[in-house]
């Protein structure tokens, strides 16, 4: 099973504990150690989220898993590459002005 497959089955675990306070998680991707999801339903925009992600599932996760470092709101993933283009574009707009 690839690690990938692992995942989806410990989340497929780990799901009715979430969906009993009206919530769910849906894996993303998995990327350099880290597990990307999406929360739903109540979860979403819920105060304890980072309690859910951290305290809940990242251990789960982690223990389940070998080879899962942290696990991040998907959300989190697109804000980094946003920052990097931006940081890009920086670079490249003072380079044109050294020229």
């Amino acid at each position: 099973m690839s690690i990938e497959e692992q995942i989806k089955y410990t989340l497929d675990k780990i799901r009715p504990f979430i969906q009993r306070d009206g919530g769910d998680v849906e894996f993303v991707s998995f990327e350099d150690g880290i597990v990307y999801v999406n929360m739903k339903g109540a979860c979403e925009g819920c105060m304890m989220v980072d309690d859910t992600l951290g305290s809940g599932i990242k251990i789960i996760l982690q223990e389940e898993v070998p080879g899962v470092l942290d696990v991040r709101l998907a959300s989190e993933k697109i804000h980094t590459i946003e920052d990097e283009l931006k940081e890009i574009d920086r670079l490249l707009k003072e380079e044109n002005k050294s020229e």
